[in-house]
C-alpha cells in the first residue's frame, strides 16, 4: 500500500503528535496522543490486536535502535578511548567504529595530532594556532644561575598528546596543560642552575633547548603523562632590567676581547712564517758557507801534500819553481824595468814588445 495515495501511515491525516499536513496542530491530551501511538503500532505487529506482541516488538525495535546508537567516528587527527561501564577497555583509530552505547559504554576522542604551546615567563592569549605575548611573568622568568646571578629566560614548549598511549593523558593528569606548565618551569631552572651567567647569554643558549626538552620527557614519561615533547624555544634570555645596561657592557667588552684576540692571532699567523723562513733562509746559507769553507781547505790541504811530496823528491828543482811561480805571481801585472848590475856602466835599454803591439783604441788596422 502506497503512502501517497493513503495519506501516508496516518490515515486520519494527522501524525502521532496531532500534526496535521499543513503543520504543527495545537496537541490534545495525553490520553489521545498515547492511544493514536498504540492504534499505529498495533496496526505494525502481526495479529493486529495482541498486546504482548507488541511489546515484545517495541522492545526489540528499542533494543536494535539502542544498538545502533554505538557507532561513531573518529577524525584522523584523533583517537577513540572506549569506556565499558567506566572501564578503559582500548583504543580505535580514525574512521567507524563501534562501542556499547550509553549508559553502558562511553567514548572520548583525544586530539593526539593537534600541537599545543604553552608559555613560560609570558602572558599570553591564544589567536587561532599561534599563541601572541601580552605581558611578562617574572615569577616564572628570573632564575639564578650557578655563579649566583639572576637572568631573565622566558620560553615556550611545542607539545601533543602521545599518539601511542593518549590513555594515559586521559587517566593519569587532571590539568595537563598546568602540569607541563609546571614541568617545564621546574626543569628550565634546573638546567639555568647548573650554568653561568655569561654561558647562558652567550654560548650555551644552543644547547639548553634539547637538555631541557630531554628532561621534560623524562619527567612526564615518569608522571605516565601520556604527553610527547616537541620543542623547547627560547624567546629571550636577558638580564634583570635594572641591570641589563651593565650586561650589555660586559658583551661589548667581551666581543672586543674576542676581536683583538683574532687580531693578534692573524698578524703571529703571518709574522711567524715569514720569520720561520728568514731563519731557514740564514741557516742554509751557514751550510753553504761552511761546506764552500771546508771545501777550499780541504783542496789547499791537497794542492800542499803534493808540493811536499815532489819537494822531497826534488828539493832544490822544487823550491826553484816556486820561486818562479810567486815571482810571477808578484810582478805579473806590473810594469818592469830590469837593469843588469853585472854588466855595464850604463843601463841597457829596454824595449816594451808589450806596448808596440798594443794599439790604441780607435787606430786603423
Amino acid at each position: 500500500m502506497s503512502w501517497s495515495n493513503q495519506g501516508g501511515p496516518w490515515r486520519s491525516g494527522q501524525g502521532p503528535w496531532g500534526q496535521g499536513p499543513n503543520g504543527p496542530q495545537p496537541p490534545g491530551d495525553l490520553e489521545e496522543v498515547m492511544r493514536r501511538l498504540q492504534n499505529f503500532l498495533r496496526g505494525l505487529t502481526p495479529g493486529g490486536g495482541s498486546t504482548g506482541r507488541w511489546a515484545i516488538f517495541a522492545g526489540l525495535l528499542i533494543v536494535i535502535l539502542w544498538l545502533l546508537w554505538g557507532f561513531y567516528t573518529v577524525q584522523p587527527n584523533e583517537v577513540g578511548i572506549n569506556l565499558v561501564l567506566g572501564r578503559y577497555t582500548g583504543k580505535t583509530a580514525a574512521g567507524l567504529n563501534y562501542n556499547w552505547p550509553p549508559p553502558i559504554g562511553a567514548v572520548i576522542k583525544v586530539p593526539v595530532w593537534v600541537q599545543k604551546i604553552t608559555p613560560v615567563g609570558l602572558r599570553t592569549e591564544a589567536e587561532e594556532t599561534e599563541v601572541v605575548a601580552r605581558a611578562s611573568a617574572p615569577e616564572e622568568s628570573l632564575m639564578l644561575t650557578s655563579d649566583l646571578n639572576i637572568v631573565d629566560v622566558k620560553f615556550r614548549v611545542v607539545w601533543q598528546i602521545d599518539p601511542a598511549k593518549p590513555e594515559d593523558f586521559v587517566f593519569n593528569i587532571r590539568r595537563p596543560e598546568d602540569t607541563v606548565k609546571a614541568v617545564a618551569e621546574s626543569v628550565m631552572r634546573e638546567v639555568v642552575g647548573l650554568k653561568t651567567i655569561d654561558g647562558i647569554l652567550t654560548t650555551d643558549r644552543k644547547v639548553i633547548e634539547p637538555d631541557v626538552q630531554r628532561r621534560m620527557q623524562y619527567v612526564l614519561d615518569t608522571y605516565k603523562a601520556g604527553v610527547l615533547i616537541r620543542q623547547v624555544q627560547l624567546q629571550s634570555v636577558d638580564a634583570p632590567a635594572q641591570v641589563i645596561s651593565a650586561y650589555r657592557d660586559v658583551t661589548a667588552a667581551q666581543q672586543d676581547e674576542q676581536r683583538m684576540v683574532n687580531e693578534a692571532e692573524t698578524y703571529a699567523n703571518r709574522v711567524v712564517p715569514e720569520a720561520e723562513g728568514s731563519a731557514a733562509r740564514i741557516v742554509l746559507e751557514a751550510k753553504a758557507y761552511r761546506e764552500q769553507t771546508v771545501a777550499d781547505a780541504k783542496g789547499q790541504t791537497s794542492r800542499f801534500n803534493q808540493v811536499y811530496e815532489q819537494y822531497k823528491n826534488a828539493p832544490a828543482v822544487t823550491r826553484e819553481r816556486m820561486y818562479l811561480e810567486t815571482m810571477e805571481h808578484i810582478f805579473g801585472g806590473v810594469q818592469k824595468t830590469i837593469v843588469d848590475v853585472a854588466g855595464a856602466a850604463a843601463p841597457l835599454p829596454y824595449l816594451s814588445l808589450d806596448q808596440l803591439q798594443a794599439k790604441p783604441a780607435g787606430a786603423s788596422k
